[in-house]
């Protein structure tokens, strides 16, 4: 194998494994057939058409299959990734009630619901505990200090039933995907990734003194998620990315409406740009649409 073929397969692992084992082959032969001779790097044009047509190949390849199903379980999913980045600053006093919320999240990224759900349970019963103040399954010295990540001590700028609505929303959508068992597909290991960014209390957008601080690092990933949301919606003319945003949003906006009384005008903007990126996502298929019938 020559160094450019070489790295042309591995341009071609941004397509989705079904799709590469259909088409690599007689892709690489075309690329490698145009190629000046001699040639030992992908030319820079090359290597971005692939990796964009990658990716827009992996979005439409999830646009299958039950649209508020699917939706519903992108929402979950999201929702179960914020709750778990909540307990992972507090893992080296909390590593039971940790790991369990990891499992929760392992089991919704493979489709286990009702596994999922009991995980969810478990550990949610716990954490409202613990915002609440009372002790639930085993003694835990509070207030529960942070090891790294945040300065922060758990759920201290939080409130019992704020804490116990990001759990809900996960048992309601499992429940709803679980009985009857609906079929849901593996999501990508990828959602791993958002979790510590999440959890990290980071570089601060926001005033030192404010009550109710949001890091700037959770803050960009969730405008990142959001963008790929709309344009998601805009390749695939579909809505479940915008279900599964409207599920994550509504829990966020109760979580700033809580909190409405410590608001700056940095988490109005916040706030805004998000919805703003979620009604663009909802119209972005109605516009696809336009322009194929134009």
């Amino acid at each position: 194998m020559t160094p450019l073929e070489r790295r042309y397969r591995r341009l071609l692992l941004a397509y989705p494994r079904a799709y590469r084992r259909k088409h690599g082959d007689e892709l690489l032969d075309v690329l490698l057939e145009d190629a000046a001779p001699g040639r030992r790097v992908p030319v820079l044009r090359e290597a971005w058409g692939l990796l964009a047509g990658g990716v827009r190949s992996r979005i439409v390849h999830q646009a299958t299959g039950s649209v508020w199903v699917d939706g519903v379980h992108l929402g979950v999913t999201a929702v179960a990734a914020v709750n778990l980045a909540a307990l992972l600053p507090y893992a080296e006093a909390l590593p039971l009630w940790t790991l369990l919320s990891a499992l929760a999240l392992l089991a919704i990224l493979r489709g286990r619901s009702r596994t999922a759900f009991a995980l969810t349970l478990l550990t949610g019963v716990k954490a409202v505990g613990i915002a609440a103040g009372f002790q639930a399954f085993d003694v835990t010295l509070l207030p529960v200090s942070p090891s790294r990540l945040t300065g922060r001590a758990l759920f201290q700028d939080s409130d019992p039933l704020v804490v116990a609505a990001g759990y809900a929303v996960v048992l309601i959508g499992l429940a709803v995907l679980a009985w009857p068992r609906r079929p849901v597909r593996a999501r990508s290991w990828w959602w791993w990734a958002v979790v510590v960014p999440v959890a990290w209390a980071g570089p601060q957008w926001l005033p030192e003194e404010t009550r109710y601080p949001i890091s700037l690092s959770r803050m960009c990933v969730e405008v990142a998620v959001f963008g790929l949301v709309v344009a998601a919606g805009y390749l695939t003319r579909d809505y479940r990315w915008v279900l599964a945003s409207g599920i994550y949003l509504l829990l966020l906006s109760c979580d700033l409406a809580f909190h409405v009384e410590y608001l700056e005008r940095q988490h109005l903007a916040y706030a805004g740009i998000l919805f703003l990126l979620l009604v663009a996502a909802a119209f972005a298929p109605l516009r696809q649409r336009r322009h194929c019938l134009d």
